[in-house]
């Protein structure tokens, strides 16, 4: 088969498509044949060196996919060879096949086209897990989003929407924060120029972070009475100081949580994750409640130029079509 591989960490153009061995199966496993994949933040800095993949993971990039099952390893129950379906991935996605954990997979919610498909695994699952079955997201809550045009971001607003919150969100053009607007979301914060703090003035319950260091004070600031800052991404460094006596005034939680490095089973595991996303998200889905923004659809040829588009001004997803 084929696949995406790296001559060198840097710069997009060190993406090449060239042949690979092909993918086997292992006991739980299926090999699904790839529709499409698509571009995540973590695939970036994977280019460039700073995101290694988990142990025995796929060193191919690529954190989810759509396409149709292809072969069934050892002890797979529930699917079958033909299923269209969307993955939750450790690596692997930018290639022609995939080996996947049986727990990880989703069926295509009603009739979604199949390789916008590709678009929800990853943020699905950032997103569900962090508000909904960590936080607690419920309606009547405030819910701030950074990174409001991201994937994450504009995912983020169509499921809190879904159930009841109010929704503000950070971003830094207009362009995305009409975007923001038309998915719903209530309090529109341009950061270049107002603090998101002052934007709130009772706080948010529920506050989703890609920053990190770089915002940890003001997220502090910005959390209500009893509220939880939950921290996903470090795109504004790794350390920073934290002030305990705002957070013991507010009676406030910090969390952090990744999701690549989750086990496949077990406790706080991916197999989790989707199969509550399965019996609760789903749904909102197949109603056409939440759905996936795809900001482009390109060859995974032009695997560069959809790298260089989510660094630049991408609203939502980039796809990359395989078939």
């Amino acid at each position: 088969m084929h696949a995406i591989t790296l001559t060198e960490f840097g710069s997009p153009d060190v993406m090449q498509w060239t042949e690979v061995p092909d993918p086997r199966p292992a006991h739980g496993e299926v090999i699904v044949d790839v529709a499409a994949t698509a571009v995540n933040r973590a695939d970036l800095m994977q280019r460039q060196g700073f995101y290694p993949p988990p142990p025995g993971a796929s060193d191919i990039l690529g954190l989810e996919c759509s396409g149709i099952i292809a072969e069934l390893g050892d002890g797979v129950h529930g699917w079958k060879v033909g299923d269209r379906v969307c993955a939750l991935l450790a690596g692997g996605g930018y290639a022609e096949q995939v080996a996947v954990p049986s727990t990880q997979l989703l069926p295509i919610p009603g009739a979604l086209d199949l390789h916008a498909a590709a678009a929800l695994p990853e943020v699905a699952s950032t997103v569900w897990s962090n508000l909904v079955m960590y936080g607690g997201m419920r309606s009547g809550q405030t819910v701030l989003l950074h990174g409001g045009g991201s994937g994450i971001g504009t995912h983020a607003i169509q499921v809190a929407k879904a159930l009841g919150a109010t929704v503000a969100v950070t971003a830094g053009s207009q362009s995305k924060l009409d975007f923001c607007g038309s998915l719903g979301a209530d309090i529109l914060i341009n950061y270049k120029e107002q603090d998101f703090v002052e934007a709130l003035p009772g706080g948010a319950d529920l506050i989703l972070d890609n920053m990190g260091a770089k915002y940890l004070e003001r997220n502090v600031n910005a959390l209500a009475m009893d509220g939880t800052l939950i921290t996903i991404g470090m795109q504004g460094g790794v350390k920073g100081e934290l002030d305990f006596g705002a957070l013991l005034a507010k009676r406030g939680t910090v969390h952090a949580a990744g999701l690549r490095g989750r086990p496949v089973t077990g406790r706080s595991s991916k197999a989790d994750i989707v199969a509550d996303m399965t019996t609760r998200l789903w749904p909102m889905i197949e109603e056409g409640r939440v759905g996936p923004v795809v900001h482009a659809e390109i060859p995974i040829t032009d695997a560069a130029e959809g790298h260089r588009l989510l660094d630049a001004d991408a609203i939502g997803k980039v796809v990359l079509r395989v078939t």
